[in-house]
């Protein structure tokens, strides 16, 4: 195995399941501005259909949850945190399931480390470039004053003009915690937001493929993952399957959890 980049950060992470279940531990990887709670609906459903010892991994991302705060914020380094969280858990193998950021963050594992997947799963991404979609994003959350806030449902009043969905600002805020000094952001605004050039394309793969069992689960009325990507994908992952959850969007599990948990269960069975 090559060597690993150096400081790896110690994330913060849940584990849901038996540690001593034989069957491939699976780890699950939430999107920008998420965190392990993300996946803790899906957790159970998976229990529920894979048998409730089945060993499962939450980690929150650097910059997001309660993992540290870095200034680097980039597909390696998020990688090298990810390998450094198997070898401490001491999991040789794992298979992945990774939502957006995190699906791209999955695939880049993958790459890099595929002796030590079994089988991959990526949730409504692709690995292209895409569109800076969340500037609107990071300039209202830096420009809500946590000074001079009162309360979450106040946040969420003061963000509805610029951020009207209010699926989207429940999601958000989320991020949003009372600490004994006043309002903070779990979620680190400064690195992302200089990090983003980097995120929205994907590392050059410099000949690398992954050859194991490879799924593409996209929300049907998401635009992320498109016909016209599947050189890029099938350029990476031969074996890649394409499934369309009906109904959902880009958040596949939150629109439709049931169809999301009986789709991708049987696939993370088969390893």
């Amino acid at each position: 195995m090559p060597p690993l980049s150096p400081h790896p950060l110690a994330l913060h992470h849940r584990v849901y399941g038996d540690p001593g279940d034989a069957a491939t531990p699976i780890l699950l990887i939430h999107g920008l501005f998420g965190s392990a709670m993300n996946w803790h609906g899906i957790a159970g459903r998976l229990h529920r259909l894979l048998g409730p010892g089945q060993r499962l991994i939450v980690p929150d991302l650097r910059n997001h949850g309660q993992s540290p705060h870095d200034p680097v914020f980039s597909y390696e380094a998020m990688t090298t945190d990810l390998v450094g969280l198997l070898d401490h858990l001491k999991i040789d193998h794992a298979s992945l399931v990774g939502h957006s950021l995190g699906g791209k963050v999955a695939m880049w594992l993958a790459l890099e480390h595929s002796e030590r997947i079994e089988t991959l799963a990526v949730v409504d991404i692709a690995p292209v470039t895409y569109p800076y979609r969340f500037r609107r994003l990071f300039a209202a959350l830096r420009g809500l004053n946590l000074k001079t806030l009162a309360s979450r449902r106040e946040a969420d009043a003061r963000l509805a003009a610029d951020i009207p969905e209010p699926a989207m600002r429940g999601f958000l805020l989320q991020n949003l915690r009372q600490t004994e000094t006043g309002w903070a952001w779990r979620f680190n605004l400064h690195a992302p937001a200089g990090a983003m050039e980097g995120l929205r394309a994907f590392p050059d793969p410099q000949g690398r493929r992954f050859h194991g069992r490879m799924v593409f689960i996209h929300g049907a009325e998401s635009d992320y993952v498109r016909p016209d990507q599947m050189p890029a994908i099938q350029a990476l992952f031969p074996r890649a399957q394409m499934i369309a959850i009906p109904g959902a969007g880009h958040w596949v599990h939150a629109d439709q959890p049931e169809a999301f948990a009986e789709v991708i269960a049987p696939f993370l069975a088969a390893s």
